[in-house]
């Protein structure tokens, strides 16, 4: 690719982060996207964006697909070149996008991995009463309790919640502000950290969760402190913070199966991304069925 060309790749990606308000590692990985389409280009000679058709999009895409990746990641890959192409449209520098009715693979849907609410409270069975247990008790309730993102509870300040009206603010996906309700559970462990936050946070830090340093907790250490209380508290599966999520959803589902109102809580902008739950839920009544119905044949 020309030089120009690799410049307006530089200016999508700042657009990504200042106007659309991505994050810097979803900006990394459509710069690493586009840059491989941009080697496929020039494997073909085409030196200029404006010079790609949808023919070579699609060749691009057989490709990728004969090379041995898979559909989500066909699937992320065209979404990003999409994105790309539908900002040179805006920028005047393309009359249409060559990407837009490009087919892709079909994904297999890989549900969800939950917990039973069993080891949900023997997760949260902790009694230790020191500063980063009652933090990491806290947390884990919260993302229990209010189906946070890892995005959206490390960005959490004291200021977003309201203990009296048991609710929070978050900032999710798209730059979206939602409110969500808060368990009893989650507002006493909240409550309980908060008496001996001041302990780890240094004074100017505004996050809700802070780190033995006093700084605001990253990602990872959130992780890593959920795998430790997993082994501690003798569960045998890999306990990740989404893995919260996905059981606050399917608890919620199965208890209301209001589907809609576990959207809204979840803060899916197309409700087809929340229908994973229902098969979920029906994947446990399926269970049941087969457990308990005596013409089954699957006892």
């Amino acid at each position: 690719m020309k030089p120009e060309s690799q410049i307006l790749q530089k200016k999508f990606l700042q657009h990504l982060e200042t106007e659309r308000r991505y994050s810097k590692h979803t900006a990394v990985n459509y710069a690493k996207d586009i840059n491989d389409l941009a080697t496929f280009a020039n494997s073909q000679n085409i030196s200029l964006w404006s010079e790609i058709k949808p023919h070579h999009i699609r060749s691009y895409a057989s490709q990728i697909f004969i090379d041995g990746l898979g559909a989500r990641s066909i699937q992320r890959k065209l979404s990003a070149i999409r994105s790309f192409m539908n900002y040179l449209v805006r920028e005047n520098l393309l009359k249409t996008n060559p990407a837009d009715g490009i087919r892709t693979p079909k994904a297999p849907q890989k549900l969800p991995g939950v917990l039973d609410v069993d080891q949900v409270n023997q997760l949260l069975n902790i009694s230790q009463v020191d500063p980063i247990s009652l933090r990491d008790k806290a947390i884990m309730e919260l993302l229990y309790s209010s189906g946070l993102r890892l995005s959206e509870l490390v960005t959490l300040n004291p200021i977003d919640l309201n203990i009296q009206d048991m609710s929070l603010t978050v900032i999710g996906k798209g730059n979206k502000k939602r409110m969500l309700p808060i368990g009893s559970k989650a507002i006493k462990a909240i409550q309980e950290w908060m008496k001996v936050r001041s302990q780890l946070a240094v004074p100017e830090e505004e996050a809700l969760f802070v780190s033995n340093r006093g700084a605001r907790l990253s990602r990872r250490s959130v992780q890593s402190r959920i795998n430790h209380w997993a082994k501690k508290n003798g569960l045998q599966q890999n306990v990740y913070p989404h893995l919260l999520r996905h059981s606050f959803a399917t608890h919620l589902l199965e208890a209301s199966g209001d589907l809609r109102a576990v959207q809204e809580l979840l803060g899916h902008k197309d409700i087809s991304t929340t229908q994973v739950y229902t098969h979920l839920n029906f994947q446990h009544l399926a269970e049941t069925y087969d457990k308990a119905h005596p013409r089954s044949g699957k006892k």
